[in-house]
């Protein structure tokens, strides 16, 4: 399989078949109402009652009955070198995708999640939590956030990350995985943060969700910047 299977103007929900909260769903319907699934995503997506227009992955999870309902909007991809999602994610062409069922609550299934975040910075995507989100910051993101909201920043690769409306500014600090990281600060207000390059993470709480997903659309509708996909 290569290009897009599904190309959007409006954002995409992508579903997983980790564990997930029936009301994430339901919240990333509401605002993306296109919904693909990853390999046994297709399983919840029907128990569910959702019929996803495709189903991408190497379809080792998804169930015989699940193949044979979806059967016309099966894209297999047979490498194993990637996840599902991995593979769900770089086949989707939209503004962003608001991933469920990503995680599953496993420490394993979370880490890999956002490898696939950091390996494809040109596809926006939003990855909701039980009690969190978290997304790759583009070049700048710009969030009208009430003071007091609790506000991560945490470097999967070494950078900076400028920034304006934190009660603990990271204006020139050199963020790291095995050094200084920007967890646990808190907004004292609206909150820009411009990263030198791409590979910050930003997670908020889960209840800012129709928050952020309004903030990133309007930035992409004005022509935003995109971080390009990476080399090779």
């Amino acid at each position: 399989m290569t290009g897009a299977v599904v190309s959007s103007r409006a954002p995409v929900t992508l579903l997983g078949g980790s564990d997930h909260a029936e009301e994430d769903l339901r919240a990333a319907l509401a605002l993306a109402p296109r919904l693909v699934a990853a390999d046994g995503g297709g399983d919840a997506a029907l128990l569910a009652g959702h019929t996803p227009e495709a189903v991408i992955g190497d379809m080792d999870s998804l169930s015989t009955s699940g193949q044979e309902v979806l059967a016309e909007v099966l894209h297999p991809v047979t490498e194993q070198e990637t996840t599902d999602f991995d593979k769900a994610l770089r086949a989707i062409e939209a503004p962003l995708v608001l991933a469920v069922g990503v995680s599953g609550g496993r420490l394993d299934h979370e880490l890999a999640a956002l490898t696939v975040l950091a390996r494809h910075p040109d596809r926006p995507c939003l990855v909701i939590g039980q009690d969190s989100l978290v997304f790759l910051c583009p070049p700048r993101l710009r969030l009208g956030l009430a003071a007091g909201t609790t506000v991560s920043v945490y470097p999967l690769a070494p950078g900076r990350v400028d920034s304006q409306g934190l009660e603990w500014p990271t204006t020139g600090l050199e963020l790291a995985a095995d050094a200084r990281v920007g967890t646990s600060n808190r907004a004292t207000g609206p909150v820009e943060l411009v990263p030198a390059a791409p590979g910050i993470l930003v997670i908020l709480p889960r209840d800012r969700l129709d928050l952020v997903v309004r903030e990133l659309l309007a930035q992409a509708d004005t022509g935003g910047a995109r971080w390009p996909a990476r080399a090779g």
